[in-house]
């Protein structure tokens, strides 16, 4: 993808292929946003500086799986 425009325009084309558009209001769309935003936290929750430092080391692509979900939810909340 090459810009936020290319990101938004995937990310309602693919809800529309599933109609999901009807499940989508400012509501639940913040709710789901600030779901995905915990699971970001629960990767560092209760570790230290160093663990943290080891642990995304060890798990950069499920944290950016995680972060990819909550950049899915602010993309289709500013749409």
């Amino acid at each position: 993808m090459k810009t936020i425009q290319d990101a938004t325009k995937n990310i309602i084309t693919f809800r529309d292929a599933r109609d999901w558009k009807k499940f989508h209001n400012p509501k639940d769309i913040s709710l789901s946003l600030v779901l995905e935003a915990t699971e970001v936290m629960e990767h560092f929750q209760w570790k230290s500086k160093a663990e943290i430092e080891k642990y995304v080391k060890n798990n950069k692509e499920d944290i950016g799986l995680e972060l990819a979900d909550v950049l899915y939810w602010v993309l289709l909340m500013s749409h």
